[in-house]
Parts: C-alpha cells; sequence; structure tokens
C-alpha cells in the first residue's frame, strides 16, 4: 500500500471520452518516484485503496486495449 506522500505526487487523469460526469470514473497517474509504475483509482473514492501497475504491466494492459482484447459487451 501507498503512503500518501507516495500518491501526493500522482498527475491524476480522467480519459476525455469518460462519458460521466458524476465522478465515476477510473483514473490513473505515473507515480512520481521515477519508477515507471502506475497508480490507478476510482475517482469517486479518492481515498479508498490505490491498485499500482509496474511499467511492463500497464504497458501490457494498454496494448490489450489498443489490440481489442477488452472489447467485450458491457451492460
Amino acid at each position: 500500500m501507498l503512503t500518501p506522500e507516495e500518491l501526493a505526487g500522482v498527475a491524476w487523469r480522467i480519459s476525455t471520452r469518460s462519458p460521466s460526469t458524476n465522478g465515476q470514473c477510473v483514473e490513473a497517474g505515473p507515480l512520481a518516484d521515477g519508477s515507471g509504475r502506475v497508480a490507478v483509482r476510482h475517482s469517486r473514492r479518492r481515498d479508498a485503496e490505490v491498485i499500482v501497475y509496474t511499467r511492463a504491466e500497464w504497458q501490457a494492459f494498454l496494448g490489450g486495449v489498443k489490440d481489442g482484447e477488452f472489447d467485450f459487451p458491457v451492460s
């Protein structure tokens, strides 16, 4: 679990494609420690747990998104 100090330097981003205007989005941002790790959180629960991915994990996820691997029906 990251400390508040470690999270203080994260430049959080929300996708401009997000249709949500009520704060129900996912935010992601690189840790400021230069490790290449990326933190992910729910924008509505900013004080809740944050998931941290390594650079390799994040790149694999982005590659899968770009390749359409996560294009499944969502109701």
